[in-house]
């Protein structure tokens, strides 16, 4: 398929969860395959859309990603939520506010910037350094229930989520929606999710979790949707790709995948 520059693309920059994979000191038989298809950096996604540039999370492997994907800038950042392995790479667009010479503006809800200045006050109290430059970063908070937000000029759908006790957002670009560290889509959320071309979507295990969708979980949201694709992300060392495709193509929904890190997905109108 020809790619159409006004269309949204996503890159996958980490599929994988909190403590990526290979996790240190496993042993199971993903931690130690060669398939690079097993190997996740924590999970984070680059929106490229109308030639505007839209990082979703800085993870803790930001650098790395950046340096893979050849990022060449960054017009915004969007948080999903604060926690460690979705923020802790935020020192990393020091690189992009040195390249372009301007701060970057950056979105997330009362949660995520209530953490991010507690977290990070050397970022956000207006501190002088001594030694090297803080990152540049204009941190807008927004109501995760209001239709639509303006980043880099363009309309982007948030998604409230319930993520245990606490609450995450995803995000809709066009017809390509990211939905990732939710353990439940409120009704609101799910109306605003239908339609879509292209879902990527939690699942960290295959058994329930507290803070996360499980596989039937996340089946039973695919089927209620019926995205045209669906990638599933977030994943743990229990999910084999390998095995995925011999095992589970078919009893799975159509079209449903394994997201995996550097997968890059147009959307389809």
């Amino acid at each position: 398929m020809t790619r159409n520059a006004s269309d949204p693309r996503l890159t996958v920059l980490g599929s994988g969860t909190s403590t990526g994979v290979p996790m240190i000191g496993c042993t199971c038989s993903v931690c130690r395959s060669s398939n690079p298809r097993n190997k996740r950096l924590r999970a984070s996604v680059w929106i490229e859309w109308q030639g505007k540039s839209i990082l979703v999370d800085t993870s803790t492997d930001f650098r790395q990603q950046a340096l893979r994907e050849q990022i060449p800038r960054i017009d915004a950042v969007l948080f999903t939520h604060p926690h460690a392995d979705h923020i802790h790479g935020i020192d990393d667009l020091r690189a992009y506010n040195f390249k372009q010479q301007a701060s970057i503006p950056a979105y997330g809800h009362e949660w995520t910037c209530s953490e991010l200045r507690a977290k990070f006050p050397y970022v956000f109290s207006g501190a002088i350094s001594e030694g090297g430059g803080l990152p540049q970063i204009d941190l807008h908070e927004f109501d995760p229930h209001v239709p639509e937000i303006q980043v880099a000029g363009l309309p982007v759908i948030p998604l409230f989520l319930e993520h245990g006790s606490k609450h995450s957002v995803g995000y809709r670009f066009d017809s390509i929606a990211y939905v990732t560290d939710c353990s439940y889509i409120p009704k609101e959320s799910l109306d605003r999710m239908r339609g879509l071309s292209v879902l990527v979507l939690d699942c960290v295990r295959h058994a329930p979790h507290r803070t996360h969708f499980h596989l039937d979980q996340a089946i039973k949201t695919i089927e209620e949707l019926k995205p045209q694709r669906t990638y599933l992300t977030h994943l743990n060392d229990e999910f084999d790709d390998e095995v995925w495709h011999q095992k589970w193509k078919e009893k799975l929904p159509h079209g449903v995948s394994l997201a995996y890190d550097g997968l890059k997905i147009q959307s389809e109108g």
